[in-house]
Order: structure tokens, then sequence, then C-alpha cells
């Protein structure tokens, strides 16, 4: 009898094409399955809650997979954890109904950026964080970031894809605090768009360093055009911190 099986998931997106199994490059995904089918002895497909992107890193993604297989679910975690490379780690294995899906569900997931805002980069930190030499101001940048708290259509932070023409979203909290040399955004809702995270980060580095006002957020919100907001970030300071499920 097959059972379901909930994993929870961090990893250093550092060295993998980001989560989905790609032609060429190795992948968070590909790790799993291949890790997970070794383990099990049996052909295992995981099917995650956010594809991250190259570069990405993550503290609480979620995978589930169906298992054949005898072993405990509960021992799961600590067992595939001896086959997977040290910069992917399962934190826990739980069994879930069989009809969960992690995409479907009603959640709120929560990514921290992080900038590393001096005149000298820190190979301390440039692993999860984004170098940034000019100065910004990060009391503008939470003011700019209040105004995407709420229910908007994001099409000016994202991405176009065709296949996703919604781009309504909930944003609960976009907060952005500097800590010496360290800006962190802290930003949850309840999903996110292609490249959403990046984007806005990218367009409170405008705001940041004086380019436009914090009150110019609410206009490039309301244009619904991507071209009205600023480059997207890098990846390397942007971690999926957890998924919150509701039900």
């Amino acid at each position: 009898m097959k059972r379901r099986v909930k994993l929870t998931v961090a990893y250093d997106g550092t060295s993998y094409h980001g989560w989905q199994v790609q032609p060429e490059g190795d992948t968070i995904e590909a790790q799993l399955n291949r890790n997970l089918s070794a383990l099990l002895r049996e052909e295992i497909h995981v099917l995650g809650a956010s594809r991250t992107d190259a570069g990405v890193h993550a503290m609480g993604n979620v995978a589930v997979f169906d298992t054949s297989a005898r072993m405990p679910i509960e021992k799961i975690a600590l067992a595939v954890n001896t086959y997977l490379p040290p910069d992917i780690r399962v934190q826990e294995s739980v069994h879930v109904r069989d009809d969960f899906h992690p995409r479907f569900c009603d959640t709120t997931k929560t990514y921290r950026y992080q900038i590393w805002n001096r005149r000298i980069p820190n190979p301390l930190v440039s692993r999860y964080s984004t170098y940034y030499y000019y100065a910004l101001d990060a009391k503008k940048m939470h003011q700019a970031a209040q105004y995407l708290v709420g229910e908007h259509d994001f099409s000016s932070f994202c991405t176009a894809r065709p296949d996703r023409p919604n781009h309504v979203r909930t944003i609960y909290r976009c907060d952005v605090a500097r800590d010496g040399d360290m800006i962190t955004v802290m930003i949850s809702g309840n999903g996110f768009l292609y490249n959403m995270v990046r984007i806005i980060v990218g367009t409170l580095f405008q705001v940041g360093g004086g380019l436009i006002p914090p009150e110019e957020m609410k206009e490039i919100l309301e244009a619904k055009d991507r071209s009205r907001a600023g480059d997207t970030a890098r990846p390397e300071g942007l971690t999926l911190m957890g998924i919150e499920y509701h039900e």
C-alpha cells in the first residue's frame, strides 16, 4: 500500500540550477529523486511546493512523494540525509493524507532577502547575501515596501509567464531593517509570482539609493507594467524561510 510522505527540505542553492529537474545541470529535485530512489529501492519522483531559481536557498521548502517502502516514515529524513550531498538536508519527514498537494493548499510563504551594504564585500556572508556598494536608506525602503501590503495585481513585479495569467496575490508583511552593514527584507504572502521577490528588492534598491521616492512604489504597483519596476535582484541573497500550511 502506498503512503504519501511530506518532506521539509533545507538547502544551499549555490551549486544548483534551481529546484526543478533540468535537461542539463544538477537540481535539488533531481538530487532528492535520485537519493530517495536509492534509499527506498523504488523509483521516486518528488513534487515540490516552490520551484526556487538557480542560486536561491531554502530553510523550509516542502516536497511530497508516494512510496510503497516499509521504512517508518519519520526515519526517512535521517536515512536519506546519509545519501544526500552536505548542502541539502531533509529536516523532517511526516505522513500526510493521500490527496495532500503542496502547491494547492492555503499557505503563507515567507522569504528573506539579505543585502550586504558596505564599500567592501565580506566573504563570510557572500553565499547568503547580495553585495551592494552604494549606500542604501533602509528606512525609506521599508516605507516604500508598505505600499505592497494587501491584495494587489503584482504584474509590475513579475517576469511574464503565459501559463500564469493571474497576477493577483496577497502580501501580509514586507519589512526592511538594517543591522550594521546587513539589510534584511522579510516578505510573507499567500503566493509569489515568478521572480516577484527579486524584482521587488530590485525596486527597493532604487528607493534606498535615492533614485525614486518611496511614494512612487504605489504608482509602480498600480501601473501593472514590468518596465516601471527595477531590475531583478541577484539570486544569492534570497532564501525561502518556510511555508505554513493552514489546513
